[in-house]
């Protein structure tokens, strides 16, 4: 699609989705089928009763990257308003909006602000509309349209990405079935994803057509197996198009707790490259009084020069949070990793360590450490403290972060 085309259709797609809430609500009450037992005090009710919430993430992000002349140092503030409404027969309405504003001077690469002089720090400021749609339940099934939040298991394909100030959303549909029998579905069709790069600027959002199936069936208590069909034909990311089925199980036998996933992709649309490579993880983990460890491999591999993606993903976190792999390299990756997580009191602590090289051509890519401390400070003030450490090899440079963090919910 060219620029002035997507232009326009993200234009249109944001003054949609800005309709304003009397607007929604009275799609509601036009509804022919509603129209006899809806009345004005049952909107009334459905907007007064509705439940708002404020919450506030204060982040500092400090990164050195070799290879860069200046650190980094963002200071930015995440404000989030949500309201949704209460039930008026079955439907609902739900707003949430975000801003992002640099406290002080933006001494970071923002990929908006034209700093390249410094490492980036994907945090752009601005106002955004984060979600905005209306949705049905009845029994069993759940319908949302408009611009929502979606995650699937564990993120590795399509996630929030909200460990970034300006969280990753979808604008579209999307069914959700939730069976009494162990089984549940959901289907979702996206026309245009809005990125973290956002809220403004040529990378904030990518448009296609994009079909989103996933489903999980309890096979009792402490197994389940999820199935998935991804199917993205993006209008201008050509690279990114493709077609991703794949199967995953999570369960726990005599302690021991498995997380195993296998998954196979294609090129698809209109992407120039032609592939087919896999996907497939294995972790296992086992907890001693408060101590939790667990190993695990994980590899995306490659085909004709092109590495598995998955470009929905949550990927801040997997193969370290330095982000050195947001874009798999042509030869693909492979992490073999080790994880201890544990509590002193109320304090929460997490350490990870990385060995990360290629799927093919035997490259040593480098290692990564990854620290968090978590620790309550007051009801609904938490704290965060996190430090990655890539040590490059034969792949990127060497990169330290720092980030402390205070998130704050009323």
């Amino acid at each position: 699609m060219k620029s002035t085309q997507k232009a326009s259709l993200t234009k249109y797609t944001k003054a949609l989705l800005t309709v304003s809430l009397a607007n929604i609500l009275g799609v509601m009450v036009s509804l022919p089928v509603y129209a006899d037992s809806v009345t004005l005090d049952a909107v009334q009710k459905a907007v007064t009763e509705g439940k708002t919430s404020l919450s506030m993430r204060y982040r500092y992000e400090g990164v050195d990257q070799d290879g860069i002349e200046k650190d980094a140092n963002a200071s930015t503030l995440r404000t989030r308003l949500t309201w949704k409404s209460a039930n008026l027969n079955g439907f609902f309405a739900n707003i949430e909006v975000d801003n992002v504003s640099a406290i002080g001077n933006e001494n970071y690469n923002s990929t908006a602000n034209a700093k390249s002089q410094y490492p980036v720090v994907a945090d752009p400021t601005g106002t955004d509309l984060n979600q905005a749609y209306i949705g049905y339940k009845q029994g069993n099934v759940l319908f949302t349209l408009g611009r929502q939040r979606i995650v699937h298991n564990d993120q590795r394909f399509v996630g929030g990405v909200a460990w970034r100030q300006n969280e990753q959303t979808f604008d579209g549909y999307r069914v959700q079935y939730h069976g009494q029998q162990n089984l549940s579905m959901d289907y979702s069709y996206i026309f245009n994803v809005n990125r973290i790069f956002g809220p403004t600027g040529n990378n904030a959002d990518l448009t296609g057509k994009l079909h989103l199936f996933n489903s999980q069936y309890k096979l009792s208590e402490t197994h389940t197996l999820s199935g998935y069909v991804y199917s993205m034909d993006f209008d201008s990311a050509l690279v990114l198009s493709n077609r991703t089925v794949g199967l995953a199980y999570d369960g726990k036998v005599s302690g021991l707790k498995i997380h195993a996933a296998y998954a196979t992709q294609s090129d698809a649309g209109d992407n120039p490259i032609r592939y087919s490579t896999d996907y497939q993880t294995l972790e296992l983990g086992y907890s001693f009084s408060k101590i939790h460890l667990a190993a695990g491999y994980e590899s995306l591999g490659s085909d004709n020069g092109k590495g598995f993606i998955t470009p929905l993903a949550t990927l801040h976190k997997f193969q370290g949070f330095a982000d050195k792999f947001l874009a798999t390299p042509a030869n693909g990756i492979d992490d073999i990793y080790i994880k201890a997580t544990g509590k002193l009191g109320n304090l929460g602590l997490t350490a990870v360590w990385h060995d990360l090289s290629s799927a093919k051509n035997s490259i040593d890519y480098g290692t990564e450490l990854n620290l968090v401390a978590n620790y309550p400070l007051a009801n609904k003030l938490g704290l965060m403290v996190k430090y990655a450490h890539y040590d490059a090899d034969e792949l990127a440079t060497d990169t330290n972060k720092l980030w402390a963090m205070l998130n704050l919910s009323f």
